[in-house]
């Protein structure tokens, strides 16, 4: 079956059209067919289309909102006849609340459901409900649709790491605990171990980290999420573009009173203003500030304070499982940084994690193991395709359905 991938942002939707059986929504990568990008949507959009193995189509015209965008790929994509005739569209939402433990259906009922929970991740889910709304419009509501939610891979949080110590009564009454964020790119890092090392679900005991402009890490044993360091928000955990990650909560009250602001636009700093660039100044792209490490003092600290958190988070989660079998790199920084891998590495002989310089430097895009054949702590890197776990969600929300 052809399934159309959808992922809206704010202003921005981005697509995979991927082909995919009932099988290989169980194991094994499914084949992509096009791919597209529409940016700045409200205004001036430019738009990127592209058939595998073609020259990329590329246009500039105004987008009003994500109905308009929706529209534009559907289009392009009913213009090449092996690319039309789609069975079914699969969306990613960021955050799923207790609601959705897993991959769902879609109906009005549950539309519904997805605006509820706008306030619980209110830079994120409104978008990609925005572009549910918009492919139903387009496409019709009998046209198959499921969502895949970044927080359902984590349902699987033991209590003791997915509650706060706050007052008990209170944190039920507003839904406040952990319920952690990227989880499809974790997801398909266990998928990809997996096949790397012919090593079963059920056996696959890891660390993944997770880093591009937004960081995360994840404890996995026997090859579910048992800890993880984004929390009620993706703001919580690792140093990353523009977040902060964790810091002391009167931090937000004390900023408050000192600059005569509010708590959201404390929160606000913290989440766009801080991390990479509130560090150094300069920008929140790894690539620019490892290429300035050895000049520009502020760069260098940036990038230093970045994966000194993230060898604090693996060494805890190593500890949070009683050892692993392999750290697993993923993301626009994990997949491309060597010396990011590198440094958040070092000094990790203590537990048996030892890296091959030359196998490190030498894989940047690419999957393969980076560590030295002796090493007890195996390194990965894998390149992330949230795509691919979507795609194959979906497959499996409608075989099951069909059944």
């Amino acid at each position: 079956m052809k399934i159309l991938v959808i992922n809206c942002g704010s202003s921005t939707l981005k697509f995979q059209l991927v082909e995919t059986t009932a099988d290989s929504a169980s194991m094994g990568r499914p084949h992509k067919l096009a791919r597209g990008l529409v940016d700045r949507i409200g205004g001036p959009a430019s738009c990127h289309f592209e058939v595998a193995g073609s020259t990329p189509v590329e246009n500039r015209l105004t987008v009003d909102d994500h109905e308009k965008a929706v529209a534009l790929v559907i289009q392009w994509l009913n213009s090449m006849p092996e690319l039309r005739s789609i069975d079914a569209v699969g969306h990613r939402i960021v955050h799923g609340g207790d609601q959705f433990t897993t991959a769902a259906w879609i109906d009005d009922r549950m539309v519904e459901s997805l605006d509820s929970l706008c306030e619980l991740a209110p830079l994120h889910n409104p978008a990609g409900v925005s572009g549910i709304r918009a492919a139903r419009k387009v496409l019709g509501s009998t046209m198959p649709m499921v969502a895949a939610f970044d927080t359902s891979f984590h349902h699987t949080l033991p209590e003791t790491a997915r509650t706060y110590a706050i007052p008990r009564e209170i944190a039920q009454k507003h839904g406040i605990r952990r319920y952690g964020f990227h989880g499809l790119a974790h997801q398909y890092s266990v998928m990809c171990y997996g096949q790397l090392t012919a090593m079963p679900p059920e056996q696959i005991n890891i660390v993944t980290l997770h880093l591009g402009n937004g960081c995360s890490a994840c404890a996995i044993r026997g090859g579910t999420s048992v800890d993880t360091s984004m929390g009620f928000t993706p703001l919580e955990g690792l140093v990353m573009g523009t977040r902060s990650g964790d810091i002391d909560p009167a931090v937000v009250p004390f900023l408050a009173r000192k600059e005569e602001v509010s708590a959201d636009e404390v929160e606000n700093w913290l989440n766009k203003r801080s991390g990479l660039l509130g560090l150094s100044g300069i920008s929140n792209d790894m690539r620019e500030l490892t290429a300035a490490y050895n000049q520009d003092p502020r760069a260098r600290l940036a990038v230093d304070v970045f994966c000194y958190h993230a060898r604090k988070y693996l060494g805890a989660y190593l500890a949070a499982l009683g050892g692993a079998d392999a750290v697993v790199f993923s993301g626009g920084i994990g997949e491309n940084s060597p010396l990011v891998r590198a440094k958040i590495c070092a000094d990790m002989g203590w537990c048996g994690l030892r890296l091959d310089s030359a196998a490190n430097d030498a894989l940047i895009g690419s999957d393969g193991c980076i560590a030295q054949p002796r090493s007890a702590v195996k390194a990965y890197v894998v390149h992330t395709d949230e795509e691919s776990i979507i795609a194959r969600e979906t497959a499996r929300v409608l075989t099951e359905r069909t059944k």
